[in-house]
């Protein structure tokens, strides 16, 4: 039986800024209550009411891994996921410069980077977020997912600018 690969959707129009993702997230990876320590952010345009939260893609062609000197950052197929082997990671934090979603971050505490590991397949930022702005769904999915959803916009704006004319 073929496995699906599955990805993070993040839908910015439904989060509500509430930060439970990156709570949850710490607490599940390093015990503690503190987003600083999430493998998630929520990036915040308080003035405009907007949220988006950004986490590791995953990337095919993963930058990350590409720069590592130390040849420290995989892919696991198995997960689909990006993986750091922190017994090969020296902590130079090349793979945090040249992330393009700044999805790698650095622990100066533990002198690590760390990234999104899916929570291996149960992504507790999934299983808490109430609004469902972001999802575990398969790969394949996203395009179709990304299209109905534009397409309900294009629909509302259009229904609403006849109603305008009319």
């Amino acid at each position: 039986m073929e496995t699906k690969d599955k990805v993070l959707m993040i839908n910015p129009e439904k989060c509500t800024g509430c930060r439970l993702c990156e709570l949850v997230c710490a607490v599940k990876h390093d015990g503690v209550s503190n987003p600083a320590r999430s493998r998630i952010r929520v990036m915040k345009w308080e003035m405009d009411g907007v949220y988006i939260p950004m986490a590791c893609q995953q990337c095919q062609d993963a930058p990350c891994m590409g720069v590592c000197p130390a040849n420290a950052i995989s892919r696991n197929d198995g997960l689909n996921k990006i993986e750091v082997d922190y017994d090969k990671c020296i902590g130079c934090r090349s793979c945090v410069a040249v992330c393009p979603f700044g999805a790698m971050g650095f622990n100066s505490i533990e002198r690590k980077v760390f990234k999104c590991d899916l929570c291996d397949g149960d992504p507790q930022c999934v299983r808490f977020c109430d609004v469902q702005c972001v999802e575990y769904v398969d790969a394949d999915d996203v395009a179709v997912l990304k299209k109905k959803e534009a397409a309900k916009k294009l629909y509302a704006t259009s229904n609403k600018i006849a109603l305008k004319e009319a």
